[in-house]
């Protein structure tokens, strides 16, 4: 571009000599030309530079715009995949904790229907210390582990000639 431009004052400085020579212009005339002509340029490339700074500062802003937007993206995304995997592992929870209800369930009926069948069935010494889970009341201390309602033998009993 500068060649260009270097040309085109090239070609007006040897027209303006020639009108010089020819004498059909005063050489005033001409300096004020090529200083008006110099003014152009001179604010031409000021507000071809203002406008490129512009620019430039728009640039930078949109940089930084999009970084801070690329930011959030990631933080969204990520926070997704978190969200995407507890979310993944709450139906498998629920599938075990399903699977686990229904044995207990089993042990729990039973538990019961040995408690009933020792009831009635049972040792006379075993009979008066079960209670089936059905016929079980909050108030009865339940000691043990295997058989709710079976009342703890293995600790020794404060009442005398018990067993």
């Amino acid at each position: 571009m500068a060649s260009q431009q270097n040309s085109h004052h090239r070609k007006l400085s040897e027209f303006l000599w020639l009108m010089v020579e020819s004498g059909t212009l005063n050489p005033k005339v001409i300096l004020d030309l090529f200083s008006m002509y110099r003014d152009w340029q001179e604010d031409k490339a000021y507000k071809i530079s203002c406008r490129q700074d512009e620019i430039e500062n728009k640039i930078e802003v949109v940089d930084a715009l999009a970084v801070k937007l690329l930011q959030r993206f990631n933080g969204s995304v990520s926070t997704m995949k978190t969200a995407s995997q507890h979310l993944s592992e709450v139906h498998a929870l629920q599938v075990e904790l399903g699977e686990l209800k229904g044995r207990l369930t089993e042990v729990i009926s039973n538990c019961d229907t040995l408690c009933r069948r020792i009831a009635s069935d049972g040792p006379e010494s075993l009979r008066s210390s079960v209670m089936p889970f059905s016929a079980s009341n909050a108030d009865v201390n339940i000691k043990s582990n295997l058989c709710p309602g079976v009342r703890d033998t293995s600790q020794p009993s404060n009442k005398a000639g018990e067993d």
